[in-house]
């Protein structure tokens, strides 16, 4: 055997001896032999340089730096989960989706506290590694995946050739009291908890220190849906034959259930044994099983309707209320923040805790000084949710709401049947102004980048902004005398906003920042009017009975455009090259055969995926339904369709196309 051959047959073999150890639990080596034979393929790796190869069992000890982590998009959105803490909740999402979908099976997986990741395949080689970032993109940190040992580098046997696995990054109890016990006798800070912990070690530029902190992971989700299995279960299953490291049946990780006894019988399983686990958990997720069943039931704007989340309850902890601030937002409301005695509560100090709005003050009676309960809401935001009224001096004053902007002083109006307290003075609250200016900029917004929030309150402090259209009249010798400015910071800016006019009229309609109209409504309102000027005139009655969209928000929008000093920016923003029409970005669907038809897309598809079918069908002025029934004009039947589908399209007389017969149908 020649040195080049040896170093190929070290590499397979040691990689198959991380996924005996790290994954099987089975180890077939010593770990002085494992060590021995790593130090070989290091040399060997430094005689034949043309080996390299960056997935190489040596790269797992680190050692490359990282100066930045570039954006990257994401090829699938990873959206959150909608959670809960009531178990009666649960039973309600359950029969919801048992009665859209009455063969549905699901599965039970924990809710591992960690951080998200999304890893890509190429050839059986990792290739990315992507943090979960806003859900649409995030932060490439491919370099420091690679040194977390359960983390497969290179994938053997029938492997697919594109795909991503998704997961949860966590650092196990053992590993973080390591590193306290470490950081404690070097008279550093201790780490707060171990998913801070695993989500700082993931941002180090030394891969070499990633290596060091013992970071896990538990892969769960293969995407495209399909690739492996038609269920979700069964693509787990096939993900752990390929040697990553999944939820197993056999350790209660992960169990199909088939209703809301097994499903209740796990989560209270776990409710008592996760205090065993060797890592955190806060919670159980729901999915249905079946990957035709997920794309019928859809998604919202944020998160699926196929899966959902149980959250353990949070722990509660008693501390003194010292004062109560006041904050104002983009739109003028007025929230009030509950400023406390430093208390220890879910790994984390807690200082500040929400108290929403002047009912809420009223409904727990606060006086200042009192102990209150506090809690973590989804274990992330602290919330006041009693108060010991035993505890309370005598002389302890009331908390009342205040009657005047704490920026601006003007009076602070409520509208009936709100909860909320506004600021009016829009055009001249330097908190409003700033926070309408950061929402327009923001990610999912005009995603202008080189600002953030301190950039744009020293604009305003400066004169030099007072709505989103003074952004385009900013120049060079605007900003190159400001204190902290550079030639590059400010070439980064001018170069984001002039970017920003080629953003779509769905993201800068949301932009504007109306009160109710978030990025899904906005997308809504811009396909059906496809241009401002169109909105802008549109009656309250026309937008109300756009879909979901209703009287209240419709209200709103009608405001906004009535509003004479919104109306003088949309004007300049017009005038500064800001796309406000869909004309030129997207096409009005063709006429054709299908035009108005009603459309159901089940099953798996040879020559198209389900939502390319479905772009399809709305090009040519079809609409896209979720379930059958007798107003359903077609409904096109892919491989795997349910049964009961079949049944119900047959009994209504709708008829049942081929993926071929419809591109015929539509003449493609």
């Amino acid at each position: 055997m020649t040195d080049k051959e040896r170093l190929l047959k070290l590499r397979i073999d040691l990689h198959q001896h991380n996924v005996n150890y790290y994954i099987n639990d089975n180890p077939t080596l010593s770990d002085h032999d494992f060590d021995q034979l790593l130090k070989e393929l290091e040399g060997l790796e430094v005689k034949y340089p043309e080996c390299y190869d960056v997935n190489s069992p040596t790269v797992r000890v680190g050692g490359g730096v990282t100066k930045s982590f570039p954006t990257v998009q994401h090829r699938y959105p990873m959206l959150s989960l909608s959670n809960s803490y009531s178990l009666e909740e649960i039973q309600e999402w359950i029969s919801r989706v048992q009665k859209l979908e009455p063969e549905a099976s699901f599965v039970c997986e924990l809710k591992y506290d960690g951080v998200a990741i999304g890893i890509r395949y190429v050839n059986g080689a990792l290739t990315q590694a992507v943090t979960r970032g806003d859900g649409t993109q995030g932060d490439e940190i491919t370099n420091n995946v690679r040194t977390i040992k359960s983390i497969p580098l290179q994938l053997t046997g029938n492997v697919p050739p594109d795909f991503e696995i998704r997961g949860e990054i966590v650092l196990p109890h053992v590993a973080f009291n390591r590193l306290n016990e470490k950081r404690r006798e070097d008279d550093l800070p201790l780490f707060a908890n171990p998913r801070n912990c695993a989500s700082g070690s993931l941002k180090l530029q030394d891969s070499k220190e990633v290596a060091l902190r013992g970071l896990d992971a538990y892969l769960y989700y293969v995407l495209p849906e399909g690739t492996l299995s038609r269920h979700h279960s069964g693509a787990i299953a096939a993900a752990g034959a390929l040697g990553f490291k999944v939820p197993l049946v056999k350790n209660r990780f992960i169990s199909t259930c088939k209703g809301i006894d097994d499903i209740m019988s796990f989560i209270n399983y776990w409710d008592e044994e996760r205090k065993k686990l060797p890592f955190d958990i806060d919670g159980i997720v729901i999915k249905v099983d079946s990957y035709e069943a997920q794309q019928d039931l859809g998604y919202t704007a944020k998160s699926p309707r196929w899966a959902t989340a149980y959250k353990f309850k949070t722990e509660r902890v008693s501390t003194l209320l010292n004062h109560v601030t006041f904050q104002v937002g983009r739109t003028g409301a007025i929230t009030p923040v509950a400023n406390l005695e430093s208390v220890w509560l879910g790994g984390t100090t807690v200082k500040r805790a929400s108290l929403h709005n002047a009912d809420q003050i009223d409904l727990l009676d606060l006086h200042l000084g009192d102990a209150v309960y506090v809690e973590k809401g989804g274990e992330i935001i602290p919330k006041i949710v009693g108060v010991d009224q035993s505890k309370r001096e005598a002389s302890a004053i009331k908390v009342d709401f205040i009657q005047n902007c704490p920026d601006c002083n003007s009076v602070l109006h409520r509208n009936d049947g709100e909860v909320q307290h506004y600021c009016l003075n829009a055009a001249g609250c330097s908190t409003q102004i700033s926070g309408r200016i950061e929402h327009y900029i923001s990610r999912k917004a005009m995603d202008i980048s080189g600002m953030g929030q301190e950039t744009v309150q020293l604009f305003v402090r400066e004169g030099l902004v007072h709505h989103p259209a003074d952004l385009y009249k900013l120049r060079y010798e605007h900003l190159i005398n400001l204190d902290g400015f550079k030639e590059k910071s400010v070439f980064n800016i001018l170069s984001g906003i002039a970017a920003s006019t080629k953003v779509p009229f769905d993201r800068v309609l949301y932009a504007l920042g109306i009160r109710h109209v978030g990025a899904t409504v906005a997308k809504k309102l811009a396909k059906h009017f496809r241009s401002i000027e169109a909105l802008s005139l549109a009656s309250l009655e026309e937008i109300s009975n756009v879909d979901t969209i209703g009287r209240v928000i419709a209200a709103q929008i009608i405001d906004f455009f009535e509003d004479a000093e919104n109306s003088r920016m949309i004007s300049q923003l017009k005038l500064s090259g800001i796309t406000f029409d869909l004309r030129s970005e997207e096409p009005l669907a063709l006429e054709s055969v299908i035009t108005g038809s009603k459309i159901v897309v089940s099953g798996i598809f040879s020559r198209f995926s389900r939502n390319e079918l479905k772009d399809i069908i709305e090009k040519y002025g079809g609409v896209n339904v979720s379930s059958i029934s007798g107003k359903t004009t077609y409904v096109i039947a892919g491989e795997g369709m349910g049964p009961s589908k079949l049944e119900k399209a047959s009994s209504l007389g709708v008829p049942i196309l081929s993926e071929q017969a419809f591109l015929e149908l539509i003449g493609l």
